[in-house]
């Protein structure tokens, strides 16, 4: 069963396609990985699915409803959440807090009731606080919780925005280049990690990577991407072995 689909979807900049007739689906609870070379139109491929930029062309299906001209704001709500290349994180705030911002996305009350601090709210806040402790634990931050962002390591700093990410209870979660930054042992954590969200929380990935290693050990399928254009949909291995994806690497000449 497909979670998300994308049919012939395109996006131009100054009349520069940097999507051009993208298509593909995920299926429900797998590893699904984006890569291709700098400039491939990855990144523009996971600003089309969060909102950020509209298709000129196409369809994006998501949990069979046609998301295509959803506004942003819209999206977290429906179920998908991201990280970003660079960390986007309130850098004089706390890791509890910062993760709690994620929890926001279904919040139901309204300005008045927040002012008045009903026990609708109160509840609601509760609940949202417990979830956050429950992620934090999950993914080993409890050293950190209290601690302010700015002051922190990178690696942890990396896993807190997936933690926020992962408070506002996704259906789908979009890494974009996770492992950026990490050194060797940061990203063999990250790996387990990924694996833990997919089998115990049972949440489909969709991440764009360039480590090689990484995608290897925890996507069950691959797409390459040239040219804002889709190459080949495989395994880690039949991708990184087809000769257009060897091409797209390293040129017409190798």
């Amino acid at each position: 069963m497909n979670i998300l689909s994308l049919d012939n979807v395109s996006v131009s900049f100054g009349g520069i396609k940097a999507v051009n007739g993208m298509s593909f689906e995920v299926r429900q609870n797998e590893v699904f990985t984006i890569i291709g070379p700098n400039g491939a139109g990855k990144t523009t491929i996971f600003n089309l699915l969060s909102r950020l930029y509209d298709a000129s062309t196409g369809t994006i299906m998501f949990g069979g409803e046609d998301v295509t001209r959803l506004p942003a704001h819209k999206m977290a709500s429906k179920g998908i959440a991201r990280t970003f290349q660079n960390l986007e994180l309130f850098d004089n705030a706390t890791v509890l807090r910062n993760i709690l911002v994620g929890a926001h996305a279904h919040r139901r009350s309204n300005l008045w009731q927040d002012l008045a601090f009903t026990s609708h709210v109160r509840k609601h806040e509760e609940a949202m606080r417990l979830y956050a402790e429950e992620i934090i634990d999950f993914l080993e931050l409890q050293a950190y919780r209290n601690a302010i962002i700015k002051n922190l390591p990178y690696g942890v700093r990396k896993i807190v925005e997936i933690a926020r990410a992962l408070c506002s209870r996704p259906k789908l979660l979009l890494l974009d280049e996770p492992s950026s930054g990490l050194n060797l042992e940061e990203t063999r954590d990250l790996a387990f990690w990924i694996e833990d969200i997919q089998k115990d929380l049972g949440i489909t990935v969709l991440m764009i990577e360039h480590d090689m290693g990484l995608v290897g050990a925890v996507s069950d399928r691959v797409l390459a991407v040239n040219a804002g254009m889709p190459l080949v949909v495989g395994t880690p291995k039949e991708v990184q072995t087809h000769p257009e994806v060897i091409q797209a690497y390293l040129g017409e000449a190798a």
